[in-house]
């Protein structure tokens, strides 16, 4: 049996896709894979008492849940775009967390698409203080050098990450994670960690982390980022991150992706789906024929 560590982080507005993001990843565990699932909150959060992601039981025994209150480390820190202060969580894992020498960090606004275990424990971790996937196309690259000081390949995001807690615990990084958080950078934790873990950071493979403008270039074989066969399996098997609109607020692309799991979890509510769907149809609807077109060229075009 392979126990794959796991950590998620997320207040109570987040509850019911946290359960979402849990059902895909429990929906695609081998038979000998065990995920031992942590889940960072604060005192405020009230659903770590609530039972609520208990129900998964109903469906799934190859998991077990512990909850960590934080206490208020990042009280007061830097918020926009509406990622609250739970976005800096992830930064205390190794001290929350000292069950394990490297564990798997998600944000709950993604899908899985495949077992961990296979690349969790083919991931050599020696040297690193973090594993995350760059972008190297994306649409940021004067920021992050401008306020980073790294070139765009080497800026990884935060929403996906393989975290070696012993290395970042030995040469005492959590101070530096916490000092460093209390600046206002525009894309908060990902920032910090870049900026901290500077120099010791694995690249991951595109698989673990597919965003939108991701899933865009991966369709294009021409693309010169990543190797045809590591394309071919993040199309196919990657972690799907929802980082911008939200599927279950609005269209984005591969939202119905996020609906089918949504449908097999014990979370479903008939209503809420249907609701969803009409109104969504009505705002399609109500669109000029040549935006609707468009709408549905885009999406087959990018869609997984």
């Amino acid at each position: 049996m392979h126990k794959i560590p796991i950590a998620f982080c997320f207040d109570d507005n987040l509850l019911m896709p946290a359960g979402v993001c849990l059902t895909s990843l429990l929906e695609h565990a081998n038979e000998n894979t065990f995920y031992d699932i942590f889940i960072l909150h604060d005192d405020k959060s009230k659903f770590s008492k609530s039972g609520y992601l208990e129900k998964l039981h109903d469906q799934y025994q190859n998991f077990n849940i512990t909850y960590r209150n934080v206490g208020n480390a990042f009280e007061g820190a830097f918020e926009i775009r509406g990622i609250t202060v739970a976005a800096y969580y992830r930064l205390l894992i190794p001290e929350i967390i000292p069950e394990y020498n490297t564990i798997m960090y998600h944000d709950v606004d993604v899908v899985f698409r495949d077992d961990l275990s296979k690349l969790f424990l083919n991931t050599d971790m020696e040297g690193y203080y973090m594993g995350g996937v760059s972008t190297p196309y994306s649409d940021i690259t004067e920021y992050v050098e401008k306020n980073i000081g790294v070139g765009i390949s080497d800026y990884i995001a935060s929403g996906n990450l393989i975290i070696n807690s012993e290395e970042i615990l030995r040469d005492n990084l959590i101070p530096k994670f916490i000092e460093t958080a209390k600046k206002s950078w525009y894309f908060q934790d990902m920032d910090v960690i870049n900026i901290v873990c500077k120099g010791r950071i694995k690249y991951l493979p595109p698989s673990y982390c597919i965003v939108g403008t991701t899933a865009e270039i991966l369709s294009d074989i021409n693309q010169p980022y990543f190797s045809k066969e590591e394309a071919n399996y993040a199309l196919k098997y990657g972690i799907i991150h929802y980082n911008g609109a939200k599927p279950w607020k609005t269209w984005c692309l591969n939202f119905d992706i996020w609906w089918e799991y949504y449908r097999k979890s014990v979370f479903y509510d008939p209503k809420f789906y249907f609701d969803y769907y009409h109104n969504k149809l009505d705002e399609y609807d109500k669109l000029p024929l040549w935006k609707r077109i468009k709408i549905l060229l885009r999406y087959f075009k990018t869609r997984l």
